[in-house]
């Protein structure tokens, strides 16, 4: 048992170190490339010129907001997959990132400025949130399937409306418009409420890591060994939806990271959530700021949608995992 937790730490400090590895590379990458001296005078210093301030202003805003999308994304699945005790659960599965989008992209449409589509993007996100859970209600009980088809629902109507105001946008805004539905950091300024979310978030669930092993045996196993079940959804949901919706608001739709990472941590640590919550959240971080760091460097100066760069490096890495796991382990 000792030998087990130690090594279960261990994971969890060793995806820490990749973690600050990879902010560094995403601090000292680009066109303007960083050595690591000046990288810690800029960051620990008072180093003046360019590169400092590229380092300040422009690459570290975007690092910090791309590794607490990441984390967000991942540890939302987590929990959702938890909540809804279904494997194929994801962040965007309730229809937040839809609503998300449909705010977004009107506010593009309507050729509002930056901040005034971050808010439209999180009020919609909301928006979604508050339909879904409303509906998913009903006579005052829900169940997670009920849960799934109204999210599914609502998300397939998002996507009709987000299908009809790309059709009819200008050519001059739908460049930018279908960035972002790809994810796009370039514009993350401002990541420093979202970092607060995250911390405050995950502070927030790791005192119930313990129930949440037990709900994922079965609501019925939960009640008997004295879970709160009710309470314990409704904090699942509300901090999951939270995730999301800051998430999107923060670096746009980026898909593939909430659904796969956490099934990657599962089979490195097993459906602990005491080990699985904190150590989804370090990799989803840490592959949303190495798929962002290559989509800006790779082809710059070009940028790439940073959502097709996850998708590109975790599909190969989740079916070679998958096709050397045993059977029956993909479950939540």
């Amino acid at each position: 048992m000792m030998t087990d937790r130690r090594r279960l730490l261990g994971i969890v400090i060793g995806l820490l170190c990749i973690s600050l590895l990879a902010i560094a590379w995403a601090l000292s990458a680009g066109n303007v490339p960083v050595s690591p001296a000046k990288l810690v005078g800029a960051l620990f210093g008072s180093a003046e010129g360019m590169e400092a301030d590229v380092i300040r202003h422009l690459r570290l805003p975007r690092a910090v907001a791309v590794f607490v999308s990441g984390g967000l994304l991942a540890t939302a699945g987590a929990l959702m997959q938890v909540l809804l005790r279904n494997p194929l659960a994801d962040p965007y599965v309730l229809g937040i990132s839809g609503g998300a989008a449909v705010g977004a992209l009107a506010a593009m449409l309507a050729g509002l400025a930056p901040w005034l589509v971050d808010g439209a993007a999180f009020a919609g996100a909301l928006t979604a949130m508050l339909v879904v859970f409303g509906l998913a209600h009903g006579d005052g009980s829900w169940t997670q399937t009920r849960l799934l088809l109204t999210g599914v629902i609502v998300a397939a109507g998002c996507g009709a409306v987000i299908t009809l105001m790309l059709a009819l946008a200008p050519d001059t805004r739908l460049q930018s418009m279908l960035f972002w539905l790809m994810g796009d950091a370039s514009g993350a300024s401002r990541p420093w409420p979202a970092l607060a979310v995250l911390i405050a978030g995950f502070a927030l669930v790791m005192p119930f890591a313990r129930d949440l092993n037990v709900l994922a045996r079965g609501e019925l196993a939960a009640r008997a060994l004295g879970v709160r079940v009710e309470r314990l959804r409704y904090l699942l949901y509300g901090l999951a939806s939270l995730f999301t919706a800051v998430s999107v608001t923060l670096v746009g739709s980026v898909g593939f990271v909430g659904l796969v990472v956490p099934h990657l941590v599962r089979f490195v640590v097993g459906n602990d959530q005491r080990v699985l919550v904190p150590a989804a959240l370090l990799a989803g971080g840490t592959l949303l700021t190495v798929a962002d760091t290559a989509a800006r460097t790779v082809m710059a100066p070009v940028q790439l949608p940073v959502g097709v760069l996850t998708a590109m490096i975790g599909v190969p890495v989740f079916l070679f995992l998958l096709s050397r796991h045993p059977r029956g382990t993909m479950g939540a």
